[in-house]
């Protein structure tokens, strides 16, 4: 906000003087708070209304610059800035106000105003940022269901993917393995109306003989863990897990891009199989001896 207040004040040749921004008595208070190691719940509150002043006077600084006769204009970046600025600002005053810790599309990053943070829960990050993925798996390959920046429930998504694959293959699927979160009531129904088995146990009591839903279970469970690993590849040798583009159609496209060249690399896998097969069989039928040279 600095540079935004020097480029409208350079600009500008009525005033004689720059307005006062507070800038080092904001850092000096800011580095005062972040040397404490625990800072006691009244001291955070604190810190975080000076910050909010001093945001706020800046904000109406900048407000009565562009109100100025013979102004220039700020750069398309530095207005989008200032946008996400005051609806960050209109954020943070909120929760303060009400003394809470939570909002809806709560803004975490100013160059990156789409990213949310997405509750996970996970033991090594409860909370993680970027894009939420939902794919399914079809004989190696992925297909993306679903993609937002926002959080989402992943079970209501089903009955689309189930549809977009009769669209891509003419047919239902045989049976959707799917985890737990998957097994509503809606989505059973709506599996068994179409003559397709959900994986997983059945909702109720379980029955007094259940190999047969055993056998099934621990099959689904070996066939998911494709699934899985889908998931872990894309993000170990692809580059999932470090989506380096700040643009949110960007990043988008690179998340695509990501999933087509972990399928096109699944295609290439399996026609160098065939490949590998045809020659073998040629030789087993011309009676030919193969020897393996490790």
């Amino acid at each position: 906000m600095e540079k935004m207040i020097d480029t409208l004040y350079n600009q500008e040749l009525g005033l004689a003087r720059k307005p006062r921004t507070y800038r080092k008595r904001a850092r000096k208070d800011y580095l005062k708070f972040a040397r404490q190691r625990k800072p006691h719940v009244k001291a955070i509150r604190k810190a975080i209304g000076k910050q909010l002043g001093y945001l706020r006077r800046n904000l109406g600084t900048i407000d009565f610059l562009l109100k100025c006769d013979g102004h220039g204009n700020l750069s398309a970046r530095q207005s989008r800035e200032l946008e996400t600025i005051r609806i960050l600002y209109a954020q943070q005053r909120e929760m303060y106000q009400t003394r809470t810790h939570r909002i809806d599309d709560r803004i975490v990053s100013i160059s990156q105003p789409h990213v949310r943070p997405i509750v996970r829960g996970k033991a090594r990050a409860e909370t993680e940022f970027g894009a939420k993925v939902a794919i399914s798996m079809v004989d190696g390959y992925a297909f993306i269901d679903h993609l937002s920046w926002d959080s989402f429930n992943e079970s209501l998504g089903l009955k689309q993917a189930v549809e977009d694959y009769k669209k891509r293959h003419g047919h239902y699927p045989e049976a959707v393995l799917a985890d737990q979160l998957y097994r509503t009531r809606e989505n059973l129904s709506f599996c068994r109306k179409h003559g397709i088995r959900l994986s997983g146990p059945p909702l109720g009591r379980p029955p007094l003989d259940s190999r047969r839903e055993k056998q099934f279970a621990h099959q689904d469970m070996r066939e998911r863990n494709a699934v899985e690993g889908g998931f872990g590849v894309c993000k170990r040798r692809y580059g999932l897990a470090r989506i380096m583009a700040r643009l949110k159609e960007t990043a988008e496209s690179v998340i695509a891009l990501q999933f087509l060249v972990m399928n096109l690399e699944h295609r290439l896998r399996l026609l160098f199989c065939h490949f590998i097969c045809a020659i073998l069989k040629t030789y087993k039928d011309q009676n030919y001896t193969v020897y393996a040279v490790i």
